[in-house]
């Protein structure tokens, strides 16, 4: 089953980082977050990517060209011209990275891959949010109720410490980052029937892919929810980089479900 990876956006909430790369490539433990996120569907067997690219695409190109290489250990004979590969620490990607334009909305990225997909049923999400979601869950889910589209949704945590106080006036009782305000949100793990693309109309280039089409599947009771308890962070700001960058020097990374 394909992987669709929305990688085009500016990311101007972390412009300290993507004034130089796109977001999906700024690094978490040395690799850039899109790695992570790839992991992730290949620990499940889904390892087939098809990631649309916009702005500062060309590093996440060139990033993918040359990874076999930055990954190896190499013997390079100058004189001759020769390369001798000794250890290869290579994914089990393969990758198609289409340009889906630099101004291009999600609805429009989406809409622009539809050749490289085909007929199928496939996977989508973001390049910036990492979780423990068990896929093959969401999967099932996905089949079981026979939905166009099925997307994952969290409670994020609030951002500050929660007092409970008595009518007095005594704290009874503090939570640090309780569950936000209990509204669940997009996650952005989505798994599609190829029926999605008729959601998605001539001018998909203007529209988000989180307003107009799911709002549309959402109206045609065509959109499913799989409720996610576990682990889940996107790496929105510079904050979010710091706090997954802790999580994964300290050897908390919830995420990283694979050996």
């Amino acid at each position: 089953m394909k992987v669709v990876i929305f990688a085009g956006g500016l990311g101007s909430r972390i412009s300290e980082e993507s004034h130089l790369r796109p977001k999906p490539m700024i690094e978490i433990g040395g690799k850039p977050i899109i790695w992570h996120v790839m992991k992730i569907y290949e620990s499940y067997g889904y390892n087939d990517f098809i990631v649309c690219l916009g702005y500062k695409g060309y590093l996440i190109k060139e990033y993918f060209m040359n990874y076999f290489m930055h990954n190896s250990d190499v013997t390079v004979d100058l004189k001759d011209n020769k390369i001798e590969v000794h250890q290869t620490n290579a994914e089990s990607f393969k990758i198609t990275l289409v340009d889906t334009g630099l101004n291009t909305k999600t609805a429009g990225r989406l809409k622009r891959v539809q050749k490289h997909i085909g007929n199928e049923m496939f996977m989508l999400t973001y390049g910036d949010g990492v979780t423990d979601l068990n896929l093959n869950d969401l999967l099932e889910f996905h089949k079981k109720h026979g939905k166009i589209a099925t997307v994952s949704a969290v409670q994020p945590l609030g951002k500050f410490g929660s007092l409970e106080i008595n009518e007095n006036g005594t704290v009874s009782n503090f939570i640090e980052k309780p569950k936000g305000d209990r509204h669940w949100i997009n996650a952005g793990f989505f798994v599609l029937q190829p029926e999605v693309f008729q959601y998605l109309k001539d001018d998909a280039d203007d529209f988000m892919w989180e307003d107009y089409p799911l709002e549309e599947l959402a109206k045609s009771n065509q959109l499913s929810a799989f409720k996610h308890k576990g682990f889940w962070k996107c790496m929105d700001a510079m904050r979010d980089k710091m706090e997954l960058e802790h999580l994964w020097e300290s050897g908390q990374a919830k995420w990283k479900i694979w050996k």
